[in-house]
């Protein structure tokens, strides 16, 4: 039998075993909208961000060795109180040092102030659009990859001109996401000669639209602009509006761009249908993505993708910086990673960064979406691409670029 002595240091032992099991793992959370209006788009966001987890573990791990993972919850996108506790199990239950997400704006904003602001933990939204998130009192703690809607919005409503469309009726989702949208396109599309005949805000996840469209269809315009989401109203609106047969041109922005889209309302109906998303701008760090990303089987073409995978690694960047899984000061430490000077680390260059950091050396990301210098608010400058539906889906045309 086994004596007092030998009990207590066999307890000890062990407890020292599960204290290093512990702390042999380093957690960064994913918020996305795996259920509800971007339920098709978020699973290869998700994956873009495992990519860049993937890699560092195969290039031995963070801090010393130790492994990086992704715990995942679900905002459903529109729920806020879905949101903030997804985001709470993360800060308080899974104890994350940072979180990739949210992806819809509104869940960012919950998530933000009812959890992630309060534990003081860092997150780095790849898909979270609205100039709200920038007027955030965040404590430096909410950052993104993509660029705000102010910027997409002008680039959509340059682009219609550009074609010779002058005239649009507008239905957006009633959220931050779509009002800030609608706002910023409406804005510089009025500025550059157009006419938004009708604008009118609709809620989320109904199954009749038709009153809406009635309204403006009235106009007699023929260009449609949904700015809404691709899996719940967005699609239901392009539905109901196809079988009216009213308009003869459909428009969409970041949350209407996937197939699923396409699938559900029909190849021939959307077929020309025109939009726009955060892409990639022709730099290094996009086609060293691209070639890891369809080696393992994610799409690096889905939309906010790349922005998740630079999200996931500027984390883990700034937790190797930060010498700790501690949350304090590590939005110091993503600033300093991801901003000139320092060496450039590209996408998958996680051994050279671990050395250099560990030499004390400066860094500076250069990503898959873009070079990400952020800005006071944590937002960064980037780059708008042209969507069409050809062959039923989407394709991209080109980038678009400010006069």
């Amino acid at each position: 039998m086994m004596n007092k002595r030998m009990i207590a240091t066999a307890v000890a032992v062990s407890s020292l075993a599960l204290a290093g099991a512990a702390q042999a793992e380093v957690k960064v959370g994913f918020l996305g909208g795996f259920t509800g209006g971007i339920e098709s788009l978020t699973p290869p966001i998700f994956d873009g961000a495992q990519l860049a987890v993937q890699q560092i573990n195969e290039q031995g791990g963070i801090l010393d060795g130790q492994t990086l993972a992704m715990p995942s919850g679900d905002t459903t996108c529109s729920d806020a109180s879905a949101a903030s506790n997804s985001a709470d199990r993360m800060v308080n239950t899974e104890n994350v040092t940072a979180i990739v997400g949210a992806l819809c704006t509104g869940a960012t904003i919950a998530a933000a102030n009812n959890a992630a602001i309060p534990g003081g933990v860092v997150m780095v939204s790849p898909a979270s659009t609205a100039p709200a998130v920038t007027e955030l009192n965040d404590n430096d703690l909410v950052f993104r990859t993509v660029p705000s809607d102010a910027f997409q919005g002008e680039m959509l409503a340059k682009l219609l001109i550009d074609k010779g469309i002058d005239e649009v009726a507008v239905t957006f989702v009633n959220n931050d996401y779509g009002q800030g949208l609608s706002d910023a396109f409406a804005n510089t599309f009025k500025a550059e000669g157009g006419s938004v005949v009708e604008s009118l805000a609709h809620e989320d996840n109904r199954a009749d639209y038709r009153s809406e469209l009635g309204i403006l269809s009235s106009t007699g315009v023929q260009t449609l602009v949904v700015l809404a989401y691709a899996d719940t109203s967005g699609q239901t609106v392009l539905r109901q509006a196809a079988e009216s047969g009213v308009f003869t041109q459909y428009v969409g922005a970041d949350g209407m761009v996937g197939n699923s889209l396409v699938e559900a309302v029909g190849a021939n109906v959307l077929d020309g249908m025109i939009a726009t998303r955060p892409g990639s701008p022709d730099l290094p760090g996009t086609a060293i993505f691209t070639e890891a990303a369809e080696a393992n089987d994610v799409d690096p073409d889905a939309v906010f993708a790349a922005q998740a995978y630079d999200a996931a690694f500027l984390l883990a960047l700034a937790i190797e910086q930060n010498g700790s899984a501690e949350r304090e000061g590590l939005s110091e430490a993503l600033r300093a990673v991801a901003s000139e000077p320092g060496e450039v680390i590209l996408p998958g260059e996680w051994e050279k960064a671990v050395e250099l950091i560990a030499q004390g050396e400066e860094i500076n990301y250069e990503g898959a979406s873009g070079r990400h210098e952020f800005d006071d608010n944590g937002d960064v400058p980037g780059t708008v691409v042209e969507m069409t539906v050809e062959d039923g889906e989407f394709k991209q045309v080109g980038e678009l670029a400010e006069d």
